[in-house]
């Protein structure tokens, strides 16, 4: 717990520089590109139209009673946020090499600053959501206020694979392969463009072991349906999301120390 504390104090006084850095990120991310922060909605929206127009016109697919374009899209703002998260993050250490390098400065810094990065993203795509909610006529109660847990929850989840990946791609960098396949997995893992309650029961501890997949119901809970998240699989999530950090603070802690010499 000391070690922690002394962490948490050298991040602290380092927090100027992980501010630098995120705005860094977001530049970098949107320089020369004719609809900048746009994109941030255009990708979660080209999602929903995409699903919306196979799920709803081809085939159809249980979405709780709810418009299928909300539905999904309430999902695809958390996953996305997830997804740059995740990807940025996974590569930070190895995309600052120069950095890592040169200067001393707390390591975690880089993972926190693509998951700030990707916070960005998120509010500003939840601009859409607001939008949509208006226009279906979604009753806001106040279980709106459940989200002030879930947005912390979802990047302790975040963070903590962040940091697992970082600091494994910089000693295995075929990981940086095989991150892009396991997302894609972990996608259709995940209950964004189906109902949670269509999973059939031999699978459902297994879907529920995936920290997502209580997050993405709760977001639909609290948004679409006004109702209080299902605390069994907020709970699971909860759980799993501080196992997560914890093991990858560690592994983190264990390597930043050689980032300079295996870079």
């Amino acid at each position: 717990m000391s070690h922690l504390g002394l962490h948490l104090k050298e991040l602290y006084k380092y927090r100027e520089l992980l501010w630098v850095l995120t705005a860094r990120e977001i530049k970098v991310r949107y320089k020369q590109t004719s609809l900048g922060v746009l994109w941030a909605i255009i990708q979660p929206l080209s999602l929903m139209l995409i699903f919306t127009m196979v799920f709803s016109y081809f085939t159809k697919i249980n979405s709780e009673g709810l418009p299928y374009p909300i539905f999904s899209y309430t999902a695809l703002l958390p996953w996305t946020f997830f997804q740059t998260a995740v990807q940025f993050g996974s590569m930070s250490v190895v995309n600052n090499s120069g950095l890592v390098t040169k200067v001393w400065f707390p390591r975690e810094i880089l993972p926190l600053s693509s998951l700030l990065a990707a916070l960005v993203d998120f509010l500003i795509a939840g601009l859409l959501l607001i939008g949509l909610m208006i226009f279906y006529g979604t009753a806001i109660t106040p279980n709106i206020f459940w989200i002030l847990l879930l947005i912390p929850l979802q990047m302790v989840i975040t963070a903590g694979i962040n940091f697992l990946l970082a600091a494994a791609v910089v000693i295995f960098r075929d990981l940086k392969f095989v991150i892009p396949l396991g997302l894609q997995i972990l996608f259709y893992a995940t209950p964004v463009i189906y109902s949670i309650n269509i999973i059939p029961d031999r699978f459902f501890k297994l879907v529920l072991a995936n920290p997502l997949t209580g997050l993405v119901d709760s977001y639909r809970k609290i948004l679409l349906q006004g109702q209080p998240p299902n605390f069994y699989y907020l709970s699971s999530s909860l759980i799993s999301g501080i196992i997560l950090l914890i093991i990858g603070y560690w592994f983190y802690k264990r390597v930043d120390k050689r980032f300079a010499d295996i870079i």
